[in-house]
């Protein structure tokens, strides 16, 4: 008789941070972002200024941000330095454009910010464990899928919404299926502070961004 007496235990998680913002952005900065210049991106439209949270008009939002990125440094990651912005966008996609899949090089933890209301059907993120091109794909069946198999996750954004997660998980949009444009912005950060250890000569001072 085959034995069935087994123990999954976790080893590692990938978090997805969720902070509502909603009340650090006003009606007036909302119009504003609308009416940033847009270039032409690989799919969907991004702002021409990718520093957009060096912005005085929109600095309470820029104040937010970093006060989510606090808490992620401190109660995710876990450590005694600093997240900072490096660059911000904004993005918009038009009916039916989504994202292709990507990841943020040079940046440690990514995010979006949903700050405009969410047509219906609102398009989803889709994050995808897979980092690499898969020469095997092992697809579970759909009533056995789990935190260790499932091939990718899904996370449906709502207005005000934060969301952080590292900048190497690849990740994705859906199509937009409303009728409306789709806005949000994105952007990186890195780490600022003192990393290693001088007696074992590995210590490193991260500086900030200067603006």
């Amino acid at each position: 008789m085959a034995n069935t007496d087994f123990k999954i235990e976790p080893l590692f998680a990938e978090p997805v941070f969720r902070m509502n913002i909603a009340s650090s952005i006003s009606q007036t900065q909302i119009e504003a972002l609308k009416k940033l210049k847009m270039v032409q991106n690989q799919t969907n439209l991004i702002s021409e200024d990718l520093y957009i949270f060096d912005r005085p008009e929109f600095a309470s939002i820029s104040k937010a941000v970093q006060g989510a990125l606090d808490v992620y440094a401190r109660e995710v990651l876990g450590i005694p330095q600093s997240l900072y912005v490096t660059q911000s966008w904004a993005l918009t996609n038009p009916p039916g454009v989504g994202m292709h899949g990507h990841t943020h090089s040079n940046s440690v933890v990514s995010g979006s910010l949903y700050y405009a209301p969410l047509s219906q059907p609102t398009a989803n993120m889709i994050f995808d464990r897979h980092k690499t091109y898969q020469q095997i794909q092992l697809k579970p069946e759909a009533t056995k899928t789990n935190i260790y198999n499932a091939p990718y996750r899904v996370v449906q954004p709502s207005q005000g919404d934060i969301i952080l997660f590292a900048s190497d998980i690849q990740h994705l949009v859906e199509p937009n299926a409303s009728q409306q444009n789709r806005h949000s912005i994105a952007f990186n950060t890195f780490v600022s502070g003192t990393l290693g250890d001088y007696r074992n000569v590995s210590e490193l001072t991260l500086a900030g961004r200067s603006k």
